[in-house]
């Protein structure tokens, strides 16, 4: 279980141009990469199902060409739209680039400011189920820039990659 002093919490900001990763209490992430990812049809399977998709998360799928391949974004209108596709983005963070395991660490996810409390209910069961996480806290990100600034309250306007959204966080919103 979980007792706050043995390991730092993971933090994860998931925007629809970039996801930004890394440790409670630094400075700046350890991992920026781009919000997509490459899917394209695989092999065709030996025992006659369906070919699996090719996923490549990030970097990986701008980086390089490959035939067939699709880039699709995880965020549609600043929204998680994508289920497989956050969990890809959640995943390459977590064993490519930081190289921990979710089990280990609890997790703080920033959400969009409007996301519906169906796609939170989501979130909380992919996190549990999915990573297998200890603890998570879910926060908006217009209460966490506020809180980053030393204020409780603030106005914030976020600029983002799809548009830019002004927002009063009570000192209670998180």
């Amino acid at each position: 279980m979980y007792g706050g002093d043995e390991v730092n919490a993971i933090v994860l900001d998931l925007g629809a141009g970039s996801v930004k990763a890394g440790y409670a209490g630094e400075d700046t992430p350890k991992a920026i990469f781009p919000s997509v990812v490459g899917c394209r049809a695989g092999p065709p399977a030996a025992d006659g199902k369906a070919p699996q998709r090719e996923r490549f998360v990030g970097s990986q799928a701008l980086g390089f060409r490959r035939d067939n391949m699709e880039v699709v974004p995880a965020l549609a209108n600043g929204l998680y739209d994508d289920w497989e596709l956050l969990e890809d983005l959640w995943n390459h963070a977590f064993s490519d680039r930081l190289r921990i395991d979710p089990k280990d660490h609890p997790l703080m996810l920033a959400e969009p400011s409007f996301q519906p409390r169906e796609a939170r209910e989501r979130v909380v069961t992919r996190v549990f189920e999915g990573c297998s996480a200890p603890a998570l806290f879910l926060a908006k990100n217009a209460a966490l820039s506020s809180y980053a600034t030393g204020r409780q309250t603030s106005l914030v306007v976020d600029m983002g990659c799809e548009g830019t959204v002004g927002v009063l966080p009570a000192s209670t919103a998180a």
